[in-house]
């Protein structure tokens, strides 16, 4: 009976991505025990210390027990669902004694005949295992709109009941709402099929009707940081350092006290690239594209790159070698609810002036909607953090570990600016570049600066230079 038993209930453990995680938090539960589930299901969003990510369950069955409450962080390795695959075979009161929930070890190995075969659990966005075992088929197989796809996921992790049935919401907007302390059936959606958005999350935390907000210039990546909410008359508030925020400070203080940084400076005249950007939005063959001064400016640094490759390497301490890379993952510094990500375009080097907008309008969006999954965060070679979308005019950018520059772009402001011998109102920027000066030296530094300025005053360069 221990067997038949064991073989009944299966464990689902908390993932590991292969990118040196430790651990995740559970955000949000879409299913309780005695709910159904099928193969490939959603039934968690975690917060890893990279993104927050949906874990998909690889059995059918009936939910038998939730091992830990959201909010929980949990190591990875430990079981954190039991799901029944064999259910009305037995008793429940025959399923094997579950680990206590407060446990941070690791629960035991699952006996190899109790794991799927081929297939093992992996964070979405990474893929499975190949296999020839046949797999379950799935109780649904069409495909579905993706506008649908959230009521669609409600239904199944409903109870059958209409008073069951959860208000529709993605996850990073249920994740605001519970910062807010919003309750999501108090809020009228707005969007497609009756889909609660970030919008009406705040319109119901400040009923107060706001003009609207212009779009910041010269690029859109930071989104808005919901404020935690504070009791009437409480004089400090504590807030768990967790999750992304506990990872970049992490990574920000390894950063400063190894790499010995230098920052250069330099303040131009933009104008002319103000101008490019006006005639790329009416040019045809940008047309649905996102058009932005950051468009140039990453497009600038990557000619500067490739004018100056020494620029694009890495330190291996342990090898005591310099890495030199022949190829340009350009990060774009992202301000997000749950702290700052540095999500990069893959091979920017390669891409056209079209293409690089389109990955920079695919990448604002996914970090808009939470969605940055942890392989987009890895691999970057040289960063853009644009500190001008919220008025300051420059900084002292740390650099994301693993690289050896970053750029701040600062605010574009129209400025008294000597041109032609007279002073005229001029669009004007400053830019600021730290470098690893372990492998990047002074001239270097220098020249890629003033490769970057020199494309951005004259951006007829792009032509000669790229």
């Amino acid at each position: 009976m221990t067997a038949d038993t064991s073989l009944r209930f299966r464990e689902f453990k908390m993932p590991d991505v292969g990118e040196g995680l430790t651990e995740a938090e559970i955000l949000k539960w879409y299913v309780q025990p005695g709910d159904t589930v099928t193969d490939g299901q959603v039934v968690c969003e975690v917060e890893t210390a990279k993104a927050a990510v949906e874990l998909p369950i690889p059995y059918d069955g009936v939910v038998h027990e939730l091992r830990f409450e959201e909010g929980t962080t949990v190591d990875v390795g430990t079981s954190i669902i039991t799901i029944d695959v064999a259910p009305g075979s037995a008793p429940a009161d025959q399923a094997p004694a579950p680990e206590p929930v407060a446990a941070a070890e690791p629960a035991p190995a699952v006996e190899e005949e109790e794991k799927p075969k081929g297939r093992q659990p992996v964070l979405v966005g990474y893929g499975v295992a190949e296999s020839s075992t046949k797999r379950r088929p799935r109780k649904q197989t069409a495909a579905v709109p993706e506008q649908a796809a959230v009521a669609i996921q409600a239904e199944m992790n409903g109870h059958g009941t209409a008073a069951d049935t959860r208000p529709l919401a993605k996850p990073p907007v249920r994740k605001l709402a519970k910062d807010l302390g919003i309750d999501l059936a108090t809020v009228t959606p707005t969007g497609p099929d009756g889909i609660i958005t970030r919008e009406d999350v705040h319109a119901a935390a400040a009923p107060a009707p706001a003009p609207a907000a212009a779009e910041p210039a010269p690029a859109a990546v930071p989104v808005a940081v919901a404020a935690e909410p504070v009791a009437p008359g409480a004089r400090e508030t504590r807030v768990p350092i967790k999750g992304v925020r506990k990872a970049t400070a992490a990574a920000m203080v390894g950063s400063a006290f190894t790499a010995p940084h230098v920052t250069e400076f330099v303040t131009l005249d933009v104008t002319r690239t103000m101008k490019l950007v006006e005639e790329l939005k009416a040019d045809k063959d940008m047309a649905g594209l996102r058009v932005n001064p950051l468009l140039l400016i990453a497009k600038a640094l990557l000619v500067a790159i490739k004018r100056n490759p020494g620029i694009n390497a890495s330190w291996d301490e342990a090898a005591q070698e310099i890495v030199q890379k022949h190829y340009v993952n350009l990060g774009i510094a992202a301000a997000t609810p749950r702290g700052l990500i540095v999500p990069n375009i893959k091979d920017a080097h390669d891409k056209t002036l079209p293409e690089l907008a389109a990955a920079l309008g695919d990448l604002v969006a996914t970090a808009r909607e939470g969605k940055t999954t942890p392989a987009a965060m890895q691999g970057g070679t040289v960063t853009i953090t644009n500190v001008g979308v919220f008025g300051v005019d420059t900084g002292t950018p740390i650099l994301n570990p693993g690289e050896s520059a970053i750029l701040a772009v600062g605010a574009i402001k129209l400025q008294p600016w000597v041109h032609k011998g007279k002073v005229k109102p001029r669009q004007v920027t400053t830019l600021a570049l730290s470098f690893d000066h372990r492998l990047v030296d002074g001239e270097l530094g220098s020249k890629v600066l003033a490769d970057v300025a020199a494309v951005l005053e004259q951006p007829k360069r792009l032509i000669t230079w790229a």
